[in-house]
């Protein structure tokens, strides 16, 4: 979810999101609370009445503790699916690894190789959507395949390939949303064989260099609250946590399967 919408966005965002209805099948609206709107529970309450959707998808700060309850008031049932951690490092701060002349960063709109390295790299991501009966995990991730097209085909799509003698390899991916002063990494990751070898820093490193070339000043980050490794590795790059935001499905209960 982009940092505008989490960070700075001044009220309650709804809105429908076609891609994922047509995706899973079901109607889905996206209810948006920014760290900064300073919405109240009754907007959110009128906002999930007044929605014809079969499943909102709503996101609000995870400060307002007391919301989840009356949540489960609304007439839907009400699915926790944990919670976005967003994290910030001001651009020429990171703690770089070493250079490695074996890696070599570099763009792709190679939408075949996009598309597999998304398909291994996230193929064991527990994102918010497992949360929900109604969506098929394989549609998720075929979901963020085309999230990564999409960056790709705009020119956003940063890649590290094995430089080496012989080496052609692809070895890990980010796509990001770029704005004049700030760069989110949307999706990044390290292919499964060659995770924990170091290659993820020198990712986090080459979308730094871009940012720092075309003069932004900060790097934005997010994932699943319950991913500590990642998380791990923002820390030790230099990324700090700003915010989190907590997700809920809101689904219709005639939807879901009756529990035994």
């Amino acid at each position: 979810m982009a940092w505008h919408d989490v960070m700075e966005a001044p009220a309650l965002r709804a809105q429908p999101s076609p891609l994922e209805s047509a995706r899973f099948g079901r109607s889905v609206e996206r209810l948006t609370v920014s760290a900064g709107a300073g919405a109240s529970f009754d907007a959110v309450r009128e906002a999930v009445l007044g929605s014809a959707a079969e499943v909102v998808v709503l996101r609000y700060p995870a400060e307002r503790i007391d919301w989840f309850a009356g949540l489960t008031g609304l007439g839907r049932t009400a699915l926790f699916a944990d919670s976005l951690v967003y994290w910030r490092l001001p651009a020429g701060r990171g703690r770089a690894p070493d250079p490695s002349p074996g890696l070599v960063p570099a763009p792709t709109a190679d939408t075949a190789a996009v598309e597999r390295l998304v398909a291994d790299i996230f193929a064991a991501y527990g994102s918010h959507y497992l949360a929900n009966p109604l969506f098929d995990a394989d549609a998720a991730l075929a979901g963020y395949q085309e999230w990564a097209l999409r960056s790709a085909a705009e020119g956003r799509c940063l890649t590290l390939r094995d430089g080496g003698p012989g080496g052609s390899r692809l070895l890990a991916l980010a796509t990001l949303e770029e704005a004049a002063t700030r760069t989110e990494i949307l999706l990044a990751g390290v292919v499964s064989d060659c995770q924990g070898r170091g290659l993820y820093a020198h990712l986090l490193k080459a979308v730094e260099d871009r940012t720092l070339a075309r003069g932004a000043t900060e790097v934005v980050i997010s994932t699943q609250g319950h991913n500590t490794r990642v998380q791990r590795a923002w820390a030790r790059y230099g990324f700090e946590p700003v915010q989190t935001l907590l997700t809920a499905h809101l689904v219709r209960s005639s939807l879901l399967p009756e529990r035994e």
